[in-house]
């Protein structure tokens, strides 16, 4: 009885604030679930917190729920019995667990029709979980020990926008056509420190951020952004990278805007394209710039005025290198918009 006083006074102070987000029957239900070893805000009714609690498995948990976070425990597994309340959820925290490949029973996750972000970063998982909601926008697997992606493991999830995979152990072999098959609008996949040797084939043409640092990396096919037509953000630091493994214009596509390409074992800059805003070439064995060479147009061919034909650099990092200062008057002349010159 007192258990329920001290609800309908809770909801007398807040209820009007959720009444349209939450019927009262339903606000009740949450409150009254909530797992014991769990904490479920009435202010914020859709959201339970079972973090850093200790937790070996998921409690059960109310079938209102939209945020769960269980990050910061000691699961192993996941049932389908545990979740399976749980089918409004929309952002699923299980980051810093001990959840293994085969401790995820299948279809765990396909039930949540309305999931929107999944994190499940520093597990032990070994592949990329399998039967995904088609609902998925974000997917988080990083720092887990991932060298398998299933074939078929992202069909139908046609609104996944972003997946994060750095700090696994994923070679060539792994990332391909096949098993990237799906991904028809993501816009950012993060493939760092991993142990990749060659740049991942099968990537979708909606790419727009692409991050490849800390791999094996040493050459860039000559044709491989044709494929990659909106790619803006390119990140290939602390990679095997030489000048004789780039091509001459492979960096020469309109919608590329920054371009990192840090420690690495650069001897001279690659030609820049007209529409590169930052560019990061420090700590590799550069001796000098070459600024009629390094130029992506005719110096001669620009006119005092800032106009669509003058390179849009204004970023420019070259320390760590063997360069020696000034910068050569030709660079200045070409990129007239640069602001800052790291050396």
């Amino acid at each position: 009885m007192a258990l329920f006083l001290s609800l309908v006074f809770i909801l007398c102070l807040v209820g009007p604030a959720f009444s349209q987000d939450l019927p009262y029957e339903e606000y009740m239900e949450q409150l009254q679930g909530c797992p014991k070893e769990c904490h479920c805000p009435p202010n914020f009714p859709r959201a339970v917190y079972c973090d850093n609690k200790g937790l070996k498995s998921v409690p059960k948990i109310p079938p209102h729920t939209w945020y769960l976070y269980l990050h910061n425990n000691l699961i192993e597994g996941l049932s389908a019995d545990a979740l399976q309340n749980a089918t409004q959820l929309r952002w699923l925290n299980l980051n810093r667990n001990k959840i293994t490949s085969e401790g995820v029973e299948e279809g765990v996750f396909s039930a949540m029709s309305h999931l929107l972000h999944l994190f499940m970063d520093d597990n032990l998982l070994s592949s990329v979980p399998s039967k995904l909601p088609a609902s998925l926008e974000q997917l988080r697997l990083s720092r887990n020990r991932i060298s398998k992606i299933p074939a078929g493991v992202f069909s139908g999830l046609d609104k996944l926008n972003l997946l994060d995979l750095q700090g696994n152990k994923l070679m060539d072999d792994a990332v391909t056509e096949v098993s990237l098959k799906g991904l028809n609008n993501l816009v950012q996949i993060n493939l760092a420190k991993n142990q990749l040797s060659s740049m991942p084939l099968g990537l979708p043409p909606t790419t727009v951020q692409l991050f490849l640092d800390g791999n094996n990396i040493e050459k860039i096919p000559a044709e491989y952004f044709k494929g990659l037509p909106k790619v803006a953000f390119l990140r290939l630091n602390n990679n095997k990278l030489g000048s004789g493994g780039i091509p001459r214009n492979v960096f020469n596509i309109s919608s590329i805007m920054d371009l990192q390409l840090s420690h690495n074992q650069l001897t001279e800059v690659p030609t820049i394209p007209s529409g590169l805003e930052h560019l990061h070439l420090d700590h590799n064995n550069i001796k000098s710039v070459d600024g009629s060479n390094v130029c992506p147009v005719s110096i001669d061919s620009m006119d005092d005025s800032v106009n669509d034909n003058i390179p849009r650099l204004r970023y420019l990092r070259l320390d760590g290198n063997e360069i020696k200062p000034p910068i050569p008057r030709e660079v200045i002349l070409c990129f007239r918009l640069l602001r800052s010159i790291v050396i």
